[in-house]
């Protein structure tokens, strides 16, 4: 699996929080799809944290794990 971490954000993205998120704030994350690959990032640190790239057949392998 390839995933890099990025600090520059791509700034064309629609950035999603998880529904899990609550409104206190806590432990969360953003997801963004782009043309090739899914963004994953702190929901608290969006302006100056990193920025994970992942593959999009990366990111399909990975969710069918989590949800089964």
């Amino acid at each position: 699996m390839s995933i890099d971490q990025h600090v520059d954000q791509p700034g064309d993205l629609a950035w999603s929080k998880s529904s899990y998120s609550g409104t206190n704030g806590g432990d969360c994350v953003e997801v963004a799809a782009g043309t090739d690959a899914v963004y994953v990032r702190d929901s608290k640190a969006v302006d100056d944290g990193p920025v994970l790239r992942v593959g999009r057949d990366e990111w399909a392998a990975f969710v069918a794990l989590a949800a089964g």
